[in-house]
C-alpha cells in the first residue's frame, strides 16, 4: 500500500516549491515517518519486518540489535513514552481504551492534555509509571537495547526515570543476561505544557535531574554556537561558529557592531560552560573580567551551568530537531562564503560538542555535512529530504527544493536565494569527515576529556586567556597538558 511520489523531483530547480507539493501529497502513506506515534510501546515495529503479522518482527529485532553489537555499535532506542498516537475510542486508542481516563493526562475540564503535539500520558499515575518501567526493562532483558533516550523526558516526574534507572541496574549478567548498570539513559529536559514549573510533580528537567547522571540535552552552548535560537523568525542571527562580529551578514537582527562584539562574548562564556560540563560550580573568569561560576552565567533569564557532574548535561551542535548544521550555518553565514570555510565552520561548531567535558552527540550526517534542503521539522517529509548521502558525489542535500510549507513557508523568503547558491563539493564532505573522526580519536584517546566530577573538571580546565582582553571569536582552553584552540575568525 505504500503510495510514491508521481513526480521527477530531481527535475526540478534547486529553490523550486515543486518538490515539496509533490512529496506533501504522498507523506501520509509513503511508508516514511520518524515513529513519534506510539501504538503498543512494548512490541517492535512491524513495517520494518519481512512479515509484520507473525514472530518476525520480533526476531528480526533481536537479530538486528546483536548484529550491531557484533560489529562494535551499540544501540540506543528512542522511546516516547510521553503520549500516545491517540486517546479516547480512536481506532489506535489502547490505554485509554483499557482505563478510560487514567492513563492519558487530563486538564481541569477533562480533556486530554496534548502539549506534546499528541494525546499525553500520565506518568505520574501509579499503573502508567508502572508501565514505562516495565517497557523499558523488557527492552533491556528481551531485546538487548544498550540505552534509552526519552522524548521529551521533562513531562515526566524525576521520580518516574528515577525508577527506571533502578530497574535497569538491578539486572545482572547472570540472572538477566544483561548488565543494566551498563544502559545508558539520557533525555530531553524540556520544561513547558501544563506540567511545567513542576506544577504537578518535580519534572525530568534540566535542572531538576542535576546529581542523577541521567543526561539532559543543554541547548545553551548549542545556541551560543549557532546564534540566537532554532525559532527565531530572522534565521540569520548569527553565533560564534556562523560569523558573529567577526564576519557578520546582513541580517539587520544581529544589532550593531558594539551589540554583536556584547554578544559574542557572552556567547564565548555560555560555550566555555558548555566546555566544562555545563557545570553550575565550574569556576572561571568570564570575558568581563569577573570570577563567576557556570551558574551564574546568564542563558534567558536561567542558569547557563545546571549540571552537579559532567555526566548530567549532554553536548551538542545539531540534533534531529530544526535545522541541520550545515543548513542552520546557510542561514547565517554571510551569502559568500566558500565552500571550504562553510565546511571549516561546521567541523569548528562539532568540536565545541565533542571535545567538551560529558557525552556529546552529532546528528546523523553532520559529519558529511549532511542538508536537508533548509527542512526543520523533516519528521514526515520523506526520503527526499531526509536522506543522507553518502557518496560525496551525490552532494549534501542541499538545494532539493524549498522545504515543505507546513513547518517552513514562513522562511522561504530567506531560504530561496540561499538553495540555488551555496554549494560543497567532495574536498569539503570528505575533509569534514576526516576532521570530525579526528576529533573523536582525540576524545576517546586523551583521559581529560571524561573526567567525572567537578572537582576533577576544576583542577584540569582552565581558560587562560579569558577576562577583558579576550579576543572575540577566539576561546583559548588548557586542559591538563593539551590546549585547545577554537578559532572562528576569518
Amino acid at each position: 500500500d505504500q503510495a510514491t511520489v508521481d513526480c521527477d523531483l530531481a527535475s526540478y530547480p534547486a529553490d523550486s516549491g515543486r518538490q515539496q507539493e509533490c512529496v506533501a501529497k504522498a507523506a501520509a502513506k509513503d511508508a516514511y515517518n520518524w515513529g513519534y506515534d506510539p501504538y503498543h510501546f512494548t512490541v517492535p515495529e512491524g513495517s520494518y519486518a519481512s512479515d509484520p503479522d507473525g514472530t518476525e518482527r520480533t526476531v528480526e529485532f533481536r537479530e538486528m540489535v546483536r548484529a550491531l553489537n557484533e560489529d562494535g555499535l551499540r544501540v540506543v532506542m528512542d522511546v516516547v513514552y510521553n503520549h500516545t498516537a491517540a486517546s479516547g475510542q480512536a481506532k489506535t486508542s489502547v490505554l485509554d481504551k483499557v482505563v478510560p481516563g487514567y492513563y492519558q493526562r487530563l486538564l481541569a475540564d477533562g480533556s486530554v492534555a496534548n502539549s506534546t503535539c499528541c494525546a499525553g500520558t500520565a506518568p505520574e499515575n501509579a499503573m502508567m509509571g508502572k508501565l514505562v518501567v516495565d517497557s523499558v526493562v523488557t527492552w533491556a532483558r528481551e531485546y538487548k537495547v544498550d540505552g534509552f533516550r526519552f522524548d521529551l523526558m521533562g513531562h515526566h516526574p524525576k521520580a518516574n526515570i528515577l525508577a527506571v534507572r533502578e530497574a535497569l541496574d538491578a539486572l545482572t549478567l547472570t540472572k538477566d543476561g544483561v548488565d543494566g548498570k551498563r544502559i545508558i539513559l539520557y533525555g530531553e529536559g524540556w520544561n513547558f505544557g501544563e506540567i511545567a514549573d513542576d506544577a504537578r510533580f518535580e519534572q525530568a528537567t534540566q535542572q531538576n535531574m542535576a546529581g542523577t547522571h541521567i543526561a539532559t540535552f543543554s541547548d545553551r552552548a548549542r545556541d551560543a554556537v549557532r546564534g540566537g535560537s532554532p525559532f527565531d523568525a530572522d534565521p540569520g542571527v548569527q553565533g560564534f561558529a556562523s560569523g558573529l562580529y567577526t564576519d557578520p551578514n546582513s541580517s539587520k537582527d544581529n544589532g550593531t557592531t558594539a551589540e554583536q562584539k556584547a554578544r559574542l562574548l557572552h556567547y564565548q562564556d555560555l560555550i566555555k560552560v558548555g566546555l566544562s560540563g555545563n557545570l553550575a560550580h565550574y569556576t572561571f573568569t568570564d570575558t568581563s573580567g569577573k570570577k563567576v561560576t557556570g551558574s551564574q552565567v546568564d542563558y534567558n533569564g536561567a542558569p547557563a551551568g545546571y549540571a552537579d557532574a559532567p555526566g548530567d548535561a549532554l553536548a551538542y551542535a545539531d540534533a534531529h530537531d530544526n535545522e541541520t548544521l550545515f543548513d542552520t550555518l546557510a542561514y547565517k553565514l554571510p551569502a559568500g562564503t566558500s565552500a571550504a570555510d562553510r565546511a571549516r565552520m561546521q567541523v569548528l561548531a562539532m568540536a565545541t560538542a565533542t571535545l567538551s567535558q560529558g557525552p556529546a552527540l552529532s546528528q546523523a550526517g553532520t559529519d558529511l555535512l549532511r542538508s536537508k534542503s533548509l527542512d526543520r521539522n523533516s519528521y514526515d517529509s520523506g526520503d527526499w529530504f531526509n536522506a543522507i548521502h553518502w557518496n560525496c558525489a551525490d552532494g549534501n542535500g542541499f538545494g532539493r527544493g524549498l522545504p515543505p510549507a507546513a513547518d517552513n513557508e514562513a522562511k522561504w523568503p530567506h531560504a530561496r536565494p540561499l538553495l540555488g547558491a551555496v554549494k560543497v563539493g567532495c574536498p569539503q564532505i570528505q575533509g569534514a569527515s576526516a576532521a570530525y573522526r579526528d576529533l573523536l580519536t582525540i576524545r576517546t584517546t586523551e583521559q581529560a576529556f571524561s573526567l567525572d566530577t567537578t572537582a576533577q573538571v576544576q583542577s584540569a580546565l582552565s581558560f587562560p586567556l579569558s577576562g577583558t582582553d579576550e579576543t572575540p571569536g577566539v576561546i583559548t582552553m588548557k586542559l591538563g597538558d593539551l590546549v585547545v584552540v577554537f578559532n572562528a575568525t576569518p
